[in-house]
């Protein structure tokens, strides 16, 4: 009884998050109300309080559960990241994830573009944000400082910068195609894109 209770809080605490996305996406964050959550599936308002204090507290278990999706799905397809070829797998993995999954689309296009950010919404939530925006990337210092090591990449390559570049790289093609403003198809770009950043490493930038 009690493993199924445990189970039906969980089942509860996703139809929440669903809710909040379609609301927050249908209404924008600052207007939508923990009541109107609750309705939009049958729920009552107290329900929705005991999993979630307030709508700082939900929109950080809403990012949280999109990465934690993302990362299961991810590792599946690609369980290592040892080298730069694994890397570009996670990366384009990543890329047809956005490209194919309407939730994430869904997700993305409201944080990006529909959330009305404060300074405080934002400081709270911000580290939260970070690691969904530059999810494909937390292994790209660590690889790259290792191919340098190994003499795969040039010894004059500022590891820091080629990292950032793909940061910078990753955001703009994702913004631009959750965005619809894309002119390339997604996952070419994405490819091409990789290929001309790492070519620029092994190269020394030359």
């Amino acid at each position: 009884m009690a493993r199924r209770t445990k189970e039906e809080a969980e089942q509860t605490r996703q139809a929440i998050l669903l809710s909040a996305l379609d609301l927050f996406c249908e209404k924008g964050y600052s207007k939508t109300t923990f009541d109107e959550i609750a309705k939009h599936i049958n729920l009552t308002k107290g329900a929705v309080y005991w999993h979630f204090r307030n709508k700082p507290d939900l929109l950080i278990a809403l990012i949280r559960e999109v990465i934690i999706r993302i990362e299961n799905h991810i590792r599946k397809e690609v369980p290592n990241t040892d080298t730069i070829e694994d890397l570009k797998k996670y990366f384009l993995c990543t890329a047809n994830l956005i490209k194919n999954n309407n939730q994430l689309r869904k997700f993305m296009f409201f944080v990006l573009y529909q959330m009305e950010w404060s300074e405080s919404i934002h400081k709270k939530i911000q580290q939260s944000l970070d690691d969904i925006l530059d999810l494909p990337f937390k292994q790209i210092k660590e690889i790259l400082t290792s191919m340098q090591k190994s003499g795969e990449i040039a010894a004059n390559i500022d590891v820091n910068l080629i990292s950032e570049m793909f940061i910078c790289f990753w955001k703009g093609a994702s913004g631009q195609e959750i965005s619809g403003a894309a002119n390339e198809d997604f996952i070419s770009f994405v490819s091409i894109g990789f290929d001309t950043l790492i070519s620029k490493a092994i190269q020394g930038g030359k």
